[in-house]
């Protein structure tokens, strides 16, 4: 399934694309209707991504059978009611997981990415990954939202990357189970401040210039994410999606998963090891090589910014200014 969050009157709804995705299934609408008709309770985990995706395996079966009824009723010719149907040119697509609770993401992932801006592999790199994190509540975002670029900002970048998104609570997950422990896939932009300075300093430390790098990940609007969360019955295998990006039509980035030093189990495992995961954390992957700062080009307002995953779809955002 393609489940998406979408907005219909400015009220948020939990959906599922469908019909060559120009339909878009209200699935607590479409819930209702069949509860009526059937002469049993609806479900009540349709209220939102992370409620719906913390009823694990029953949700998700429910999803389908309701998905599969629907887009079997609507036939070849879908028509949307405008109520528990509704034609995807019609609706605003949030970003799947709107409000996740952690949002973790991973540097130098790809072996191309670490050595394009003049650095070499070291034995380390294929040793731990190196996982950070953003602030989730200001820095999601969804499809066709504007990447915002602030007054203090002198080099937004691009970084196209998977994005993974848990579907069950764990600690201390296995890399041989910890797919089981997936909801599901989406695109995510790093937007990231490569020049951030804040305050002026009379020097800079190493780890003075490693926060200035941790902070430029931080700004408002750095995590685009979508069109939708393709569950993981459609992507079996994380580690064969093609990755591009685009800026301005022109393609930045081109690359496959199956060249990530840490595989998305491998990485799982480690988090953790550290953490708990909940339903709706997002674990992005991190990029391939052909981000901007390696040829010093940087995003601009009206530039337009595309990343298309296999079996996932395009990510489109615009870029544009923002007064603080």
């Amino acid at each position: 399934m393609k489940l998406t969050t979408f907005a219909v009157d400015k009220q948020e709804r939990l959906g599922a694309a469908a019909c060559g995705d120009r339909i878009v299934i209200d699935l607590a609408a479409a819930e209702r209707s069949a509860a009526r008709r059937e002469k049993r309770a609806a479900n009540a985990f349709y209220g939102d991504m992370i409620t719906f995706l913390q009823a694990g395996s029953k949700g998700m079966a429910a999803a389908r059978r309701l998905v599969k009824a629907v887009s079997e009723k609507l036939g070849d010719e879908p028509k949307a009611d405008g109520r528990g149907t509704h034609l995807l040119s019609r609706v605003k697509l949030r970003a799947p997981v709107p409000n996740p609770a952690k949002l973790f993401c991973l540097a130098g992932n790809y072996q191309d990415h670490i050595e394009e801006g003049g650095g070499r592999m070291a034995a380390q790199d294929k040793e731990t990954p190196r996982v950070f994190m953003k602030p989730p509540t200001t820095t999601v975002v969804g499809p066709g939202d504007r990447i915002l670029v602030p007054p203090v900002a002198r080099a937004i970048d691009w970084e196209g990357e998977l994005a993974v998104v848990m579907g069950r609570r764990g600690k201390g997950i296995k890399a041989a189970d910890a797919l089981r422990y997936v909801a599901g896939y989406t695109i995510m932009n790093d937007v990231s401040e490569r020049q951030l300075v804040i305050k002026e300093r009379s020097a800079s430390r190493p780890k003075d210039e490693w926060f200035d790098w941790l902070n430029g990940k931080w700004l408002d609007t750095a995590a685009p994410q979508g069109p939708w969360l393709v569950t993981t019955d459609e992507i079996r295998d994380p580690q064969d999606l093609d990755i591009s990006t685009f800026v301005n039509g022109e393609r930045k980035q081109h690359n496959n998963t199956g060249q990530m030093l840490y595989y998305v189990a491998d990485i799982i495992e480690y988090i953790s090891a550290i953490i708990t995961l909940e339903p709706g954390d997002i674990i992005s992957t991190g990029t391939i090589s052909g981000v901007g700062a390696t040829t010093g080009t940087f995003l601009q307002p009206g530039d337009r910014v595309e990343i298309e995953i296999s079996k996932i779809g395009v990510l489109k955002n615009n870029v544009a200014a923002s007064r603080k």
